[in-house]
């Protein structure tokens, strides 16, 4: 958690470390671009920034840097990737893949907890007001639907790779945001996908995950 900008002291008995405070933080920013594309990141500003030490920060970099949200240069030091258009097709065909198997699995294996967090999900989506003006906050609930849904799958390497995607996917739709019409539609067609999942129809979960990823596709292509 963070406190007036900075990272809060982590608590004993199984608080989340500084370094994972950081990480989720930094790769937040580095998303949403508010770390810009190819722009240098210096360990010892983002720790005076956070109110850490430089051993957090650097860890929290090694990971981003598998997550190809950074990149590290001998002797240059380290940057936020670029955001590439040319990427957009290779991500699609993955998540085109990926995406509908981890709706399947979610419907057919999520527990009853995690159905009913879903099902609240739904709810919170389909409230949505369509005059939302805050873009950036759409695009974070657009990010926690999908976690939740390869969460609840039930297999973490899948999971894992299909939050790496979909964080790529994200900043590429972060970089024609302002090219785009309000994504609040967009975000809204989580709703049916959800209650397929709580409802436990694997098929029709499918097939709106296969929809969703394709309408992304074509969104981000029409203003290109």
């Amino acid at each position: 958690m963070t406190v007036n900008g900075t990272l809060a002291t982590a608590e004993p008995g199984g608080a989340v470390s500084l370094a994972e405070q950081a990480y989720q933080l930094l790769k937040d920013r580095l998303i949403m671009l508010e770390i810009r594309p190819g722009e240098p990141i210096n360990d010892g500003q983002l720790a005076q920034d956070l109110g850490v030490g430089r051993t957090p920060v650097r860890e929290a970099l090694k990971r981003l840097e598998t997550d190809h949200l950074v990149v590290s240069y001998p002797r240059r030091g380290t940057f936020a990737t670029v955001v590439d258009i040319t990427e957009l097709a290779a991500i699609s065909e993955i998540r085109e893949l990926l995406e509908p198997l981890a709706a399947r699995r979610a419907a057919e294996n999520a527990s009853a907890q995690l159905r009913a967090e879903i099902r609240q999900k739904a709810k919170e989506i389909s409230v949505l007001d369509a005059d939302t003006s805050d873009q950036t906050e759409l695009m974070r609930l657009d990010l926690s639907v999908h976690k939740l849904i390869y969460r609840a799958c039930g297999n973490a390497h899948l999971e894992d790779v299909l939050i790496r995607y979909d964080n790529l996917a994200t900043r590429i739709w972060c970089l024609v945001l302002d090219r785009l019409p309000p994504v609040v539609s967009h975000i809204s067609e989580h709703t049916s996908l959800l209650e397929a999942i709580a409802d436990g129809d694997a098929e029709k979960a499918a097939q709106l995950a296969l929809e969703h990823v394709s309408g992304f596709e074509k969104a981000v292509r029409s203003v290109l």
